[in-house]
């Protein structure tokens, strides 16, 4: 358990760092074109990962399609995610992240046809709730960020759901590979007329994001290993209080408690989610998602 701890501390200053490094590069460099640097530092990190291991027929795939509709997914939410971070307190992005594990159990029912139980749809439904407690419908007009931080969301959720699909005949970094391979092109075109030459700090914060990107997926891959699920996912629900003191002691932005109470519902509904049902809540057990939010 102590192992476990450890490596999601990792993964919690990982993500920050990441936060941070977004935040820094807002209104700076174009989103598209942090994505592309991300992308090709990923690509030599994974390449260099899987030559080190000796298997190079992980760098080969049957599932090109399901690779390249995962990413299109993927694409969108680091896009969001990244759009989110410049507009929104790093608190309320975090917060609203959380959502992600619903959206892949309500995503899962649809498409991958798993039975969306009453304890699912309590899970579901106590999310919402945490969401409608962070964004406050009827006290003020809706923040347009807040909804592309929920699509983003959606999007990751879509993304974890051709996770799974590819699990069972791709390794992790066969998946991680495809990703940067795909999205690398994908985000070179839309930088297209936007491109602007780092300086020597905005190439750290760069590089800063792209490493911690990866060390977080890696973070969180081992905790899972280590713990059961439902202990990383309460673990993981300490970033919120740790970005949040970092956007009140360096960006000045306000701590919101409402975040914290909205955050705690959905942590609540993630735990639901995870706990297993009883042996009469149904007939046919069906499998589980697990996922944290990662980018």
């Amino acid at each position: 358990m102590l192992k476990a701890a450890l490596w999601m501390m990792g993964a919690i200053m990982a993500f920050s760092l990441m936060a941070v490094g977004a935040r820094e590069l807002a209104g700076e460099i174009n989103v598209f074109q942090i994505l592309f640097f991300r992308s090709v530092m990923g690509l030599a990190i994974m390449s260099v990962l899987i030559l080190g291991s000796g298997q190079r027929n992980l760098f080969v795939t049957r599932r090109v399609t399901l690779h390249i509709g995962r990413n299109i997914f993927h694409f969108a939410g680091q896009y969001g995610w990244f759009v989110g971070i410049g507009l929104l307190p790093l608190a309320e992005v975090f917060a609203l992240e959380f959502t992600v594990p619903l959206w892949t159990v309500l995503i899962a029912s649809i498409f991958l046809k798993e039975y969306l139980t009453a304890r699912k749809l309590t899970a579901i439904l106590v999310g919402v709730i945490g969401v409608l407690v962070i964004i406050r419908p009827g006290g003020q007009i809706l923040d347009v960020a807040s909804l592309i931080v929920l699509a983003s969301a959606a999007c990751f959720g879509v993304s974890y759901v051709a996770t799974k699909g590819l699990s069972s005949s791709e390794s992790s970094l066969t998946v991680l590979f495809y990703m940067c391979l795909i999205q690398l092109p994908v985000s070179l075109l839309f930088t297209v007329g936007h491109w602007i030459e780092p300086t020597p700090l905005q190439w750290l914060w760069v590089s800063i994001v792209s490493v911690a990107a990866l060390g977080a997926h890696y973070c969180v891959t081992r905790a899972m290993k280590l713990a059961e699920a439902g202990v990383v996912v309460t673990l993981d629900f300490l970033r919120l209080p740790l970005i949040a003191a970092v956007g009140v002691v360096f960006y000045n932005e306000a701590f919101d408690i409402a975040l914290i109470l909205g955050a705690a519902l959905m942590l609540i509904g993630n735990l639901i989610n995870l706990h297993p049902p009883g042996a009469s809540s149904h007939l046919a057990k069906p499998p589980k998602i697990v996922t944290t939010p990662k980018r």
